[in-house]
């Protein structure tokens, strides 16, 4: 089944579950070697903090030919360069980087990487947030996408997707798309599942903001059986299918519903 031009990312080692992702397209496998200060930053949340390792990487990589490679790098640190090129040496296509605040990282990132492999960067700190125009100053980013797990954390906030109501987002892509860089953000539950912002919501929220990615999240690589999930996510491809066809009247109409969502959960 051809997938429309979101593209969707599934955070798994698991093999059954990446050949069933890689069978149907799903756009992006990561590897997600990302570690340090973590589990002090999410510990006490419910989220997913993965055990991923180098060797899943070339492990995963043989299993796929339709899916592209994904790996998540730590933040910026001494033993960055040796991390970068092993990533690369193990078949990376794409490499995102995490926590970074300042444009001097993001420099160093792009340095490393030295065109071998797509640069992700995962803004998800309220400096980064704060530094963008400087940030996207520097040539050789691809793509950016805007983590909320840890954004919202950092903006001391009660939920993730707050920030979708104050208007940070709009501020921060067209910014990113004067540029012409490609941008995302966020994860999505399953389709009629019970996320305090309904799947559905958030996927029009997606096209009316111009994104193009988006992280299938921990409802899909840990929560759902491995014999459910292709229906699983034909439901998520279906679904944007037919968003894709909404008018800019509809999508204004699920912006308010997004947002009434929100306020009932932070009130």
């Amino acid at each position: 089944m051809a997938i429309n031009e979101m593209e969707y990312i599934l955070i798994t080692n698991d093999t059954d579950k990446v050949k069933i992702a890689n069978s149907i397209g799903i756009h992006r496998i990561m590897i997600d070697l990302e570690i340090m200060g973590k589990y002090e930053r999410q510990g006490h949340i419910d989220t997913l903090i993965s055990s991923h390792s180098m060797e899943d990487i070339t492990r995963i990589g043989k299993l796929i030919d339709k899916s592209k490679l994904m790996v998540r790098i730590n933040p910026i640190h001494e033993s960055s360069k040796a991390e970068v090129e092993e990533v690369i040496e193990r078949g990376a296509e794409i490499i995102m980087l995490p926590m970074f605040t300042t444009k001097r990282e993001v420099e160093e990132f792009i340095k490393l990487v030295d065109g071998r492999a797509t640069t992700c960067l995962l803004l998800e700190t309220a400096p980064a947030m704060v530094r963008i125009d400087e940030i996207l100053e520097v040539e050789g980013i691809d793509e950016i996408h805007v983590g909320l797990n840890d954004l919202h954390l950092d903006l001391k906030l009660d939920f993730m997707f707050e920030i979708l109501s104050s208007g940070l987002l709009e501020y921060i892509f067209n910014k990113i798309k004067s540029k012409k860089i490609k941008y995302g953000f966020g994860g999505i539950a399953r389709i009629g599942g019970n996320a305090p912002l309904k799947s559905e919501v958030v996927l029009s929220e997606h096209k009316r903001l111009g994104s193009s990615m988006v992280i299938l999240s921990r409802d899909f690589s840990q929560k759902t059986p491995n014999d459910e999930l292709q229906e699983e996510f034909l439901k998520v491809i279906r679904k944007n299918t037919e968003i894709d066809t909404y008018t800019s009247e509809e999508l204004e109409i699920n912006k308010f519903i997004a947002m009434e969502m929100i306020h009932k959960v932070i009130n």
